[in-house]
Formats: C-alpha cells, structure tokens, sequence
C-alpha cells in the first residue's frame, strides 16, 4: 500500500471464510434505519441506511444528531473479539452502513468527533460490493489515494490519519449490487 505523509493505513483482504453467507446473515439481522442528518442548516435523508450498535455507553454524535447504540447482535460481536485480536484495539461501537446499490455514497468528512479520541483507530470491514474507497490531504489535495475495498476487506486506519485526511465513498453508477461496510470504533465515555 502507498505511503500518506501523517496516515497510519494497514489493508487487509480475504480475512472471512466466507464474506457471502455473513453478508446475508448481517443484513437480515441489524436493524437498517434511514437516518436523517442536519447539513448546512437542512435536514436531509442519509443516502445509505445505517445502524449504530455499541456497549450501552457508547453514544455517538455527528452530523448534529445523537446515537443512542442499539445492542450488540451475536455475529457482530463475534466480529468485534476477532478485531480485538487483529487489531489491538477494544472497541466498544459499531456503526454500520448498508448502501443499496451504487447510488447510495458516503460524501468526504474525517472521523474526527471529540468522543473519539484524539487518534481514533477506525476499522473498516467491508461485505457485498466492490466499491471505491478515496482518502485526500485535508491542505494538499495532491496527497490522496484511492482503493477499491472487496467483500472480506478490511481497512485499518489510525493515529493522525482522521486529523491530516478526509476519506469518502462516491456514487458508482454501475454497481447494481449492496454493500455492506462495518466500522468498528472506541467512543470515549462523556
């Protein structure tokens, strides 16, 4: 993988036996929601639909609007003990996103929220349909990279990663297929 002046990326792929079965399985099981987020003074249906699940005291807020985290299901916690160990890291939260098909995105932002943590480790695991992920410099848009993010992926991203970059995931036309995309995360008790 390139190298990002002031990121920490590790990108993996292949990690499930098999990325179908738990796709079907995550998608039937969580409780899909389409939130509605308050951007640049309106209210605007989310183009993908989310769930946030976590230990009770993980309430997260972005886009001005408070998550309360619904209860860990089996199979996501199972994943959560396999990333502990993959990743070092405890986390306490997921947020998971379900985009339908290729119109469904997500637009550039940092997951930089305060109840992160100054250097929030962010583990991305991705079921479903191969989409394009970008990451670019928040002050040099030169600096950037793109990866295409298959079913069974998993993208680390760490340390200053969230302060120095923004990342996205833009429309794709000719994908017909759902995604799923899992990011596990460490809330900070308020």
């Amino acid at each position: 993988m390139p190298l990002l002046p002031g990121a920490t990326l590790r990108f993996a792929t292949d990690l499930l036996a098999d990325p179908v079965v738990l796709f079907a399985q995550l998608r039937a099981e969580i409780a899909w929601e389409q939130h509605h987020l308050k951007i640049f003074g309106r209210t605007l249906a989310s183009p993908r639909l989310s769930c946030w699940i976590g230990d009770a005291d993980a309430v997260y807020t972005y886009s001005r609007t408070r998550f309360e985290p619904r209860p860990w299901t089996p199979r996501l916690a199972a994943l959560r003990a396999a990333l502990r160990d993959c990743c070092a890291q405890d986390f306490n939260s997921v947020l998971c996103n379900l985009y339908r098909d290729g119109r469904d995105s997500m637009g550039w932002h940092s997951d930089d929220e305060p109840e992160l943590g100054a250097e929030p480790t962010i583990a991305s695991l991705s079921l479903g349909a191969t989409r394009r992920f970008r990451l670019r410099h928040k002050r040099d848009p030169a600096l950037r990279l793109e990866l295409d993010l298959p079913a069974g992926s998993l993208l680390v991203m760490s340390g200053a990663t969230q302060r120095h970059y923004r990342h996205d995931l833009p429309r794709a036309l000719r994908v017909s297929e759902p995604r799923l995309n899992l990011t596990f995360r460490c809330v900070e008790a308020g």
